[in-house]
């Protein structure tokens, strides 16, 4: 049972129960998901895999175990698979019923995998592809059993060296599959040994790419295994070609025969979701154009025919190559009779739910709007042709619900995990949204989030609030790590801005921040907070601060040495970039080429003009600069190196490091710290502080 918290802090923040999203059941009538809760009092997490009756809301756990993930369904009746870590290295694969709640080990595998999908060949087989590491001689690898070397170096002579928040090893991600048989006469299950589908040594492909692919990177259907991997003749640092591949497969070869390339013409950058059509003939899914934009637009594409990989159609494309749809297609899902695609996509803020027809020929019109609020992180469909979406927003960390794609308006709640805010306090009279004149001739688009105890006749400080990138963009969606709605309920108003660079507001806005961090975007914030100043009479701009996390987090450092800098009372850099002449540094090098047009031998001027280093003079106000030593997106030398200015020049400041986190804090005891860190250095110069000391 939830229980409502009397006010929305940190650690309700962060031991509220966290949902996956929703699977259903072959009948439509259940379905699974997982659910974990951290407890700051007895410091330790606990998950279960449970199920919820969509018609009616109750839920059931399945098992509670911090060690069983992935539950999918078997196809058939209510049986659910899921897998369960076990001794020395090894996974379970675990058999349950749904109804009865019975379970028993059917398998064990020698490694971690994860990610399952099944697809039915016949009344007796199911076939289930998983993901996990290969070793070089393509078997399953196994931590706890690898021989461990006596020395501690590692030697590259290639690219990457280590990639997010990990050195690469010579171990490569895999898709692995194989068969599951009933037994004749019995109900008991024969499940052979993992095969690895890319074992092809020619081709030496990896997937899901890392570093965050995963079940997304490939699909499987009776007809065989669809993938995505990176191109491995070039330098997987400096671009992003990342192909797409067919393997047809009976699964019972005692190999798995080449991988099939499918073309794709002039779109040669990142490939995305692919999806099988419900009869396995068609392929549904997304790639972009260029080869180093990791943020390019994504084309909707189809393979109408799984035995013709030459054709491959693309949706509204036009003769200029820039395509007929401005927005950025993500996740893709076949209506059950195959004939409409339904796709997601941010705009303006939200994470939206499209349909269009599965034919580019027939598909003239843009796609239909069928979700226009919150934002839609899932979407499954059901045996009736209605869609299963997992969804949040700005107040509700997780919505369950079913919505009638033939009549958007018809939409049911199956369960709100957060009771539509109540759980956390919070209503969604709290969020409104302004528009305001950008730095040219553009509009900009914030959301505003007020106080649960907003009174229209008080004034409140500011807290502006940069988002990182820099292609992404404020959504009306729930967070754990930048929730505005943490920052309102200790007496801020919360604005934000989605500037030049952010996603979800057409293609022309995104680019314009190319070879131009410190230009447009810095402006189009000047004037945001200048329409804050002469429209918003309930904020106090004269306590205002700001805070950011990466390309975020370079704002505030540009912010710092700039006329903005001297508006706001305290600043927070989260792993932001402090000299972008460093920008070799990190792991992904396609990224500053890009942003930067070209490389550093290139364009240095480029990557000078755009260096907060430079400004280092004009820093003045109180900063908070928190810096993680596994972010090698961008190294800890960037959080050290202003910290040291700041500190040389008598400028309040303070440091806060992680050891063992990345470009982000997950672990809840260090979040909980890096939220009292936050909060309380911007309470104190806002005078927040003061006013929760008097009780004000």
């Amino acid at each position: 049972m939830t229980i409502r918290a009397n006010k929305f802090t940190p650690e309700v923040l962060l031991s509220a129960p966290r949902r996956s999203a929703a699977v259903p059941s072959p009948d439509g009538k259940l379905a699974l998901y997982t659910v974990s809760t951290y407890s700051f009092e007895s410091h330790s997490k606990t998950s279960e895999i449970r199920v919820i009756d969509i018609r009616t809301g109750q839920s059931k756990p399945l098992v509670s175990d911090v060690n069983a993930s992935d539950p999918i369904w078997l196809t058939e009746n209510n049986s659910v698979l899921w897998f369960q870590g076990g001794e020395r290295g090894q996974t379970h694969l675990v058999l349950a019923d749904a109804e009865t709640l019975n379970n028993k080990i059917i398998a064990t595998f020698d490694g971690a995998i994860s990610n399952p999908k099944v697809t039915r060949l016949d009344s007796d087989t199911i076939a289930l592809a998983v993901t996990g590491l290969a070793t070089p001689s393509g078997h399953l690898y196994n931590s706890e059993k690898a021989t461990k070397s006596h020395s501690t170096a590692k030697i590259y002579s290639s690219l990457f060296v280590r990639h997010w928040d990990a050195y690469v090893t010579e171990n490569k991600n895999t898709i692995w599959y194989t068969t599951l048989k009933k037994s004749k006469g019995k109900s008991s299950w024969v499940v052979e040994p993992l095969k690895n589908a890319l074992r092809n040594k020619s081709l030496n492909l990896e997937s899901p790419v890392p570093p965050f692919g995963g079940s997304s990177d490939y699909d499987i259907s009776k007809n065989g295994l669809v993938f995505v991997a990176k191109d491995p003749k070039i330098d997987p640092s400096n671009f992003t070609k990342t192909d797409l591949y067919y393997v047809p497969l009976k699964f019972t070869e005692s190999h798995a025969p080449a991988p099939q390339l499918i073309k794709t013409g002039n779109l040669k950058g990142y490939s995305n979701s692919p999806v099988f059509s419900p009869d396995a003939t068609s392929l549904a899914f997304t790639r972009m154009r260029n080869v180093q934009y990791e943020s390019d637009k994504p084309r909707l594409l189809i393979a109408p025919d799984i035995t013709d990989l030459t054709n491959v159609q693309e949706f509204y494309e036009t003769a200029d190559g820039e395509g007929g749809w401005d927005l950025r297609p993500e996740a893709i899902a076949f209506s059950k009779d195959g004939r409409e695609l339904y796709v997601s996509a941010e705009e303006n803020g939200r994470g939206k739910l499209f349909k269009l027809s599965s034919s580019p020929q027939h598909a003239k019109a843009l796609p239909q709007t069928l979700v226009q609020n919150g934002s839609v992180s899932e979407f499954k469909v059901l045996p009736d042709g209605k869609l299963l979406l997992s969804s949040s927003s700005l107040i509700d960390n997780s919505i369950f619900s079913v919505l009638d794609p033939s009549d958007p308006t018809d939409v049911v709640t199956v369960s709100s995990n957060a009771k539509g805010g109540k759980t956390f306090g919070l209503s969604q009279d709290q969020v409104d949204e302004i528009w305001f004149q950008g730095a040219e001739d553009y509009k900009v688009h914030a959301w505003v989030v007020k106080p649960s105890y907003f009174d229209i006749s008080k004034k409140y400080p500011l807290a502006y609030l940069i988002h990182g990138g820099p292609q992404g963009a404020w959504n009306e969606s729930w967070s754990t790590r930048w929730n505005p709605a943490i920052f309102a309920e200790q007496g801020y108003v919360v604005v934000t801005p989605n500037p030049t660079g952010s996603t979800g507001y057409g293609m022309a806005l995104q680019n314009g921040i190319k070879d131009n961090w410190g230009g447009r975007p810095y402006l189009d914030l000047v004037k945001g907070f200048e329409y804050i100043e002469a429209n918003l009479p309930y904020v106090d701009t004269s306590r205002a601060v700001a805070a950011g996390a990466s390309y975020g987090g370079y704002m505030i450092n540009w912010i710092q040495g700039h006329t903005l800098g001297r508006k706001f009372k305290a600043l927070v850099t989260h792993d932001g970039v402090f000299s972008t002449l460093n920008q070799y540094s990190t792991d992904e090098l396609f990224f500053p080429i890009e942003e930067f047009n070209g490389t550093l031998i290139e364009n240095r001027a480029g990557y000078e003009k755009w260096d907060p280093a430079r400004y280092i003079d004009n820093w003045a106000t109180p900063h908070l600069v928190i810096h993680n030593e596994l972010d090698y997106r961008i190294p800890i030398s960037e959080g050290l190196a202003p910290f040291n200015v700041l500190q040389t020049k008598g400028i309040e400041s303070r440091f806060l490091t992680f050891p063992d986190e990345n470009h982000w804090v997950l672990k809840p005891e260090n979040s909980l710290v890096w939220h009292q860190e936050v909060l309380g250095w911007i309470n104190k110069y806002s005078g927040i502080a003061a006013e929760q000391e008097t009780g004000f």
